[in-house]
């Protein structure tokens, strides 16, 4: 197998030298994890840009605006939409988002114009995907391979579930997407269990804010 890649969850600046040294080989950074993630301050992006770049180590945004559901209305998607001119104006290496109707189908019409911004970063859809009904995550899956969606982050089912629960839903979306896109298994990954949970599923790609050991 080829080298994992542990891709770390980082609130802000503060954990990512360490991070970086044990191992961490991709930030996906954000502000407010207790929320699930949301977009962190300009000065943020600059100083993990600035530190992991020396590392030649990707850093992934979170494009997020507030807490809670992923259904957003125009004010917020503006919102969204100039965070992430700014981000990649500073160099990010991708973006991190995703976008809901009330109805739990991706928002295909606000996802085109975020897509649209993004040319040239790397787009990751984030768990709002574990939103969208089971029997509507496949088509899902066409619709962002369609768009240029570089990868799917997944619980594979509900964050209350543990991980190891959803390893058959989550073999089924990385079956279908059949290397189309990556799909990026999260939310209860640790440094203790990445290695078994890869190779269960014959990845190379894991996402976690305890992928590796910070203590």
């Amino acid at each position: 197998m080829s080298k994992l890649i542990k891709e770390f969850c980082a609130e802000n600046y503060t954990d990512i030298p360490l991070a970086i040294h044990q191992g961490a080989n991709r930030i996906e950074l954000c502000d407010n994890l207790a929320v699930g993630g949301t977009t962190p301050s300009t000065g943020v992006i600059e100083e993990a840009l600035s530190y992991a770049g020396e590392k030649h180590i990707p850093v992934m945004v979170m494009i997020r605006p507030r807490k809670g559901d992923f259904i957003y209305n125009d004010i917020e998607l503006k919102i969204m939409h100039t965070d992430l001119i700014e981000a990649k104006k500073l160099g990010v290496d991708g973006v991190v988002f995703g976008c809901l109707t009330p109805s739990g189908w991706l928002d295909e019409e606000a996802l085109e114009t975020l897509i649209e911004a993004s040319e040239g970063l790397e787009i990751t859809f984030h768990m709002a995907f574990d939103q969208i009904p089971k029997e509507m995550q496949f088509t899902a899956i066409d619709w962002l391979v369609e768009h240029g969606v570089s990868r799917i982050l997944t619980h594979g089912g509900p964050l209350s579930t543990p991980i190891e629960e959803n390893i058959a839903h989550l073999a089924e979306l990385i079956h279908y997407a059949n290397q189309r896109l990556t799909i990026l298994p999260g939310g209860g990954i640790t440094y203790q269990n990445a290695e078994e949970i890869a190779n269960k599923l014959g990845i190379h790609e894991v996402h976690g804010s305890n992928i590796v050991k910070l203590d």
